[in-house]
């Protein structure tokens, strides 16, 4: 889903509308530390450009990434030099290593489309964080937060640049399909490309009993900056054989 064009383009869109990668880091960062002081080490899965680990490193002393889509993962390298990242499927990764926290943001673990990959990724999750670790999850809306035919609009205007985007998600079933649309105008000229992404919509119950199965003690954050609330979870025991 996202190719280079939506990698140039995908962080200034959201900042105009007021997410801040920051706050977020800062945020989770917080509650991870309230949980486990003297973190220090932290995977960030599904990192998309690198926007959260780039805070993230200024709170702990190592900080990893993965990532699937290469364009993002490309952004990403460029940012952070120095910073071990990694390609990879949330699904099924293995570094052999583990840390004192490990995090998926920005609804990254909807991309996966059943509950039984959103299972398996929570698991290999969990299997990279220590004894006692923090695995923080925000999730996409729940089935009976959606609203069906929700539109959003943007425009950035920066000097040498101005982008506009389009969206419309509707419901498929236990799916969100989102539909983007977007013009960038440029000294170069106007390009215009379209790009279609599900999410999956799971419930909170069927988080909770992912975190459960993996060992992992987990609770829900209500709202959180987002809206859309945050999962917050500790590696209490060995995965269920479940």
């Amino acid at each position: 889903m996202f190719g280079p064009q939506h990698a140039a383009v995908y962080e200034v869109t959201y900042h105009s509308r007021g997410k801040s990668w920051r706050a977020e880091a800062t945020d989770v960062a917080d509650r991870i530390l309230a949980v486990r002081p003297g973190a220090t080490r932290l995977l960030d899965v599904g990192c998309g450009t690198g926007a959260h680990l780039e805070s993230f490193a200024g709170r702990f002393a190592h900080v990893e990434g993965v990532e699937f889509a290469p364009a993002m993962l490309e952004v990403a390298r460029r940012r952070l030099p120095g910073v071990p990242l990694h390609a990879g499927d949330m699904r099924d990764f293995r570094l052999g290593i583990t840390f004192d926290a490990v995090t998926c943001l920005f609804t990254a673990i909807n991309f996966l489309r059943t509950v039984t990959e959103m299972r398996a990724a929570v698991a290999t999750m969990a299997r990279h964080l220590a004894p006692g670790g923090v695995l923080v999850v925000e999730p996409w809306w729940f089935p009976e937060r959606f609203i069906d035919g929700h539109l959003g609009g943007d425009l950035v205007r920066e000097p040498d640049r101005v982008v506009t985007r389009i969206s419309r998600s509707t419901r498929q079933g236990r799916l969100t399909r989102m539909e983007e649309r977007w013009l960038v105008g440029d000294a170069h000229g106007i390009r215009e490309f379209t790009q279609v992404g599900l999410l999956a919509m799971f419930t909170r119950d069927e988080y909770l009993d992912a975190f459960a199965a993996a060992g992992c003690e987990g609770s829900y954050v209500t709202g959180w900056l987002t809206g859309r609330g945050l999962f917050v979870a500790t590696r209490s025991g060995e995965p269920s054989s479940n």
